[in-house]
């Protein structure tokens, strides 16, 4: 287990201000599963999921530095909540999966070319013997306006995404589940980034401008 209670590259536990954010947003109990809770609801609603923040750029996969932006998508908020566990003495790590989103965003698609979402990032926590997986991506604002409800963590029971929306529209289908790590694999992550979307690793790439929520708000 120690290399899930170690610092990592990505998983930066020992950087100040996930060891700030994680004393602040690890509660009163000193049960793992209840600070496990805790910090998971704390990264889901503190970092605001905007997939437009993706760079190649490996530093901003850190959990710190989806701290010091303030939004982020799913794989550094996943380091943040596994490196805020592993402070705690939670063993966390990151797991991976390429999903296909039928409830993105035109733009977000056309931006694409696909409606598969290549390398989501998860956490999982050992509690009580067992990996469970924890999906902090999604704050509660921008599931109100995918009229989907916001993933819940018991600690118990693995919190991935719903299948369907409120209206039992399809929203999410796991495709392959690249497995759990200690740290974010740089290159196989950036590898198969590239080989899902060559056109977004082009020298002439400008950096992403958008915003997930401004273009649900504006639908």
């Amino acid at each position: 287990m120690h290399e899930y209670l170690s610092p990592g590259r990505f998983i930066d536990s020992d950087h100040p201000s996930v060891v700030e954010f994680a004393e602040k947003h690890r509660g009163a109990s000193r049960d793992p599963l209840e600070q496990a809770i805790s910090l998971y609801y704390a990264v889901r609603e503190a970092v605001r999921y905007n997939p437009y923040t993706f760079s190649r750029d490996p530093q901003t996969l850190r959990g710190s530095h989806a701290l010091a932006t303030g939004e982020s998508y799913c794989v550094p908020k996943a380091t943040l909540l596994a490196g805020a566990a592993r402070h705690c003495g939670i063993p966390a790590r990151i797991g991976l999966a390429d999903v296909r989103n039928h409830l993105s965003t035109p733009r977000l698609l056309e931006l694409l070319k696909s409606d598969m979402f290549a390398m989501h990032g998860y956490t999982e926590f050992y509690l009580q013997g067992r990996w469970i997986k924890a999906t902090p991506a999604f704050n509660r604002k921008l599931c109100e306006l995918f009229n989907v409800a916001p993933l819940e963590f018991d600690g118990i029971n693995d919190s991935v995404f719903h299948p369907f929306n409120r209206d039992g529209a399809k929203l999410m289908e796991y495709l392959v589940d690249h497995g759990q790590f200690a740290d974010v694999p740089e290159a196989f992550f950036f590898e198969h980034l590239e080989k899902c979307y060559p056109h977004l690793f082009g020298e002439q790439l400008q950096p992403l401008l958008g915003d997930m929520q401004s273009d649900l708000s504006r639908t």
